[in-house]
């Protein structure tokens, strides 16, 4: 296996890692304001994903980052490319954050209702402009022979990637209403629970047509084989739907695990799906950008590749023992006390 291929797998796992984290955050977000019913429940939502959040978010940096060093040509043609989608979500990202920030910095009801506004339209526009991002790799995009796009705004927006956008919505509103049922207790923990099994019904049915679309879309606008794709779009649909299953049956943690596999499916499958090409040219195939041909050189592959080994532990160790620190329960004391009957016995032992 070259470096070229090596990155290409590594890159593919930084954003599956960075969509499975940020998943949830965003799923939070979004929901909210389905879940509150006032400013204390809104503050024990926020405050699930407040210590861990801004950590998160450091996958999607490194993501962008081993995209500049690993493969420039496919770093510069994606994000002139993708401009406008890209400078949009870095405006959700922004708004996001600065909601977090500022949303307590003042007790106005005014000032509150904009930053919470703030914040749930940029958990529901962040994944969604992602979606169309990613599967416009795939779909394709006008090329010239150097790599330039030449086409317009117009060309971003198809039936199938403005789908990946709704499909990549619901399936982390579903991970997220599967997290806080793992970390909220009390009313919070029922309401979530209910949302979780409502989710269940949209993202299932969502996910898995997407999936078979995307490895139809591989077939046709890739020249790839089916089985490639077909491996990890069938494990991700079967993750969504035991993610169904485990919801409904009240197994919180086996439901968590599965939306956190299905969402690594959905990004495995896009990746699988692009390979042996990093952007599909279309209409002029030919001048799609292939994992070889926008590569660095050796060296440079080397020396960051080395990097990673070092690095890449150190900070997954990290994020580690941030979630176990702040593993509690909100919503209903920190130990689960004051969770109704019908949650108590689920909230207090996770809460140790």
């Amino acid at each position: 296996m070259t470096l070229e291929i090596v990155w290409f797998c590594l890159i593919a796992v930084l954003w599956s890692g960075y969509f499975l984290l940020e998943g949830f955050d965003f799923g939070v977000g979004m929901l909210v304001p389905a879940l509150a019913r006032d400013d204390a429940d809104r503050d024990d939502l926020f405050e699930t994903i407040g210590p861990v959040w801004d950590g998160n978010e450091v996958w999607l940096v490194v993501a962008a980052g081993a995209t500049l060093a690993a493969f420039p040509a496919w770093y510069a043609t994606m994000f002139s490319s993708l401009y406008l989608i890209l400078l949009l979500i870095l405006v959700c990202l922004i708004l996001r954050a600065v909601a977090f920030e500022w949303r307590t910095k003042a007790d106005g009801r005014r000032w509150r209702a904009t930053w919470l506004a703030a914040s749930i339209g940029a958990s529901f526009g962040a994944p969604f402009l992602w979606g169309i991002a990613l599967a416009n790799l795939l779909f394709g995009l006008p090329l010239d022979a150097d790599g330039h796009f030449t086409g317009g705004v117009e060309d971003l927006f198809s039936p199938y990637t403005v789908a990946a956008g709704l499909v990549v919505v619901a399936l982390f509103a579903f991970h997220g209403s599967t997290f806080l049922v793992l970390r909220t207790a009390g009313a919070l923990y029922d309401r979530a629970a209910t949302a979780t099994r409502t989710l269940a019904l949209i993202a299932a049915p969502l996910t898995i047509g997407f999936l078979a679309w995307t490895v139809a879309v591989a077939v046709d606008r890739n020249q790839r084989g089916a089985l490639g794709p077909a491996v990890p779009a069938v494990a991700g649909g079967l993750a969504v739907l035991l993610a169904a299953v485990c919801s409904r049956r009240g197994r919180s943690g086996w439901a968590f695990a599965m939306t956190a596999v299905a969402t690594v499916g959905w990004t495995a499958t896009l990746f699988t799906a692009l390979y042996p090409r990093v952007l599909v040219s279309d209409p002029t195939f030919a001048n799609s950008l292939t994992v070889s041909g926008a590569a660095a050189e050796h060296y440079a592959l080397t020396v960051i590749t080395v990097v990673a080994a070092v690095f890449t532990p150190l900070v997954v160790l990290y994020q580690g023992w941030t979630y176990h620190v702040f593993r509690h329960r909100v919503g209903g004391g920190r130990d689960g006390a004051v969770a109704t009957s019908a949650t108590a016995a689920e909230a207090r032992p996770a809460a140790h």
